[in-house]
């Protein structure tokens, strides 16, 4: 019913909106902006929204869909969004499944912009099995009532966010050629912020003693971060890649008695989703819940960019399994 109802909600607003897209005509079509100095850039995540900036350097226009906080899985599309959506010259998006209200918002905009998916080169992961190991790309099927698909969380690598970088340099560059030279220096530069990160992370990682390296999340979320240093996934309050999936009690039940059976230091819960189930596993198994950010940045400090927030995240990894 969830999901059902968000096709709904997105409808009405599409229907809303008819009046006002219709005076807000393409982009390329609208008087005057064919001599506009700036780009207009969309991109939907947070993360995505500051690596975009990295690179364009205050060139293009950026808007950014989601706000600090707002979570990627549930996210519900705006009338305000239809509008930036209809005058972008091109969106950057993270593809996976993790904007799932994105083609209807893309149909009902009437957009004609660039869709850039920046996790294209990517090789994605599939939901875990839960043992340490990735589950088996080829069976991927719908379980508790949502499409498994691939893992979106991407970013928890920065090895990842290498690739998303190199995409959004030559996106722009395409777009832009006549400061083609700026973007490529500008994603040149970031691209050696995020090799320093992922030496420290792993100089960090050093710190943990091997046999404690296993983690259990609110929902499945790091597999990325697990494979690139050496983690084991070994359970998830929901054992699904978004929050909007629901869990069993007797999936309940299996966690609890993994959390004990493995002698689990603590639960990794997004800060900005909902904590009831985790707490009730962690007062069963009397282990610590340690809040990470998972599905946005924050508005400032502690984790208002991509290299601020990787390293607040995984020094409070560190610091409950070390």
């Amino acid at each position: 019913m969830l999901r059902i109802n968000k096709y709904f909600l997105l409808a009405g607003i599409i229907l809303a909106m008819g009046i006002a897209l219709a005076a807000c005509s393409p982009i390329e079509n609208r008087p005057g902006t064919e001599d506009r100095e700036r780009l207009e850039i969309v991109a939907t995540t947070t993360f995505i929204g500051d690596v975009v900036g990295q690179v364009a350097g205050g060139i293009p226009e950026i808007t950014v869909l989601l706000e600090p906080g707002q979570n990627p899985h549930s996210y519900q599309p705006t009338p305000q969004d239809l509008v930036n959506i209809s005058r972008a010259d091109a969106i950057f998006v993270n593809g996976l499944n993790l904007e799932e209200f994105l083609d209807d918002l893309l149909d009902g905009s009437g957009t004609e912009a660039k869709v850039v998916v920046v996790s294209e080169g990517i090789q994605p992961l599939g939901l875990p099995d839960q043992t340490g190991g990735e589950g088996d790309d080829d069976e991927l099927e719908e379980d508790h009532g949502q499409e498994i698909g691939y893992d979106p969380h991407v970013w928890f690598d920065p090895n990842n966010t290498l690739i998303w970088t190199e995409n959004i340099v030559n996106a722009l560059a395409r777009l832009d050629p006549a400061h083609a030279a700026d973007y490529q220096a500008n994603g040149q530069a970031f691209q050696e912020d995020l090799l320093a990160l992922d030496s420290w992370i792993r100089a960090e990682v050093n710190r943990i003693p091997e046999g404690n390296r296993e983690l259990v999340t609110d929902h499945t979320s790091l597999s990325y971060f697990a494979q690139q240093y050496g983690f084991r996934q070994i359970g998830a309050v929901i054992p699904a890649l978004t929050t909007e999936a629901e869990t069993s009690g007797q999936e309940l039940a299996g966690l609890i008695d993994t959390i004990r059976e493995n002698q689990v230091r603590a639960i990794f819960v997004g800060i900005d989703f909902d904590p009831t189930l985790a707490q009730r596993v962690a007062e069963e198994t009397g282990v610590d819940l340690i809040p990470l950010y998972f599905g946005s940045l924050t508005a400032g400090e502690p984790a208002g960019t991509y290299l601020d927030f990787m390293r607040f995240d995984v020094s409070a990894i560190v610091e409950a399994l070390q």
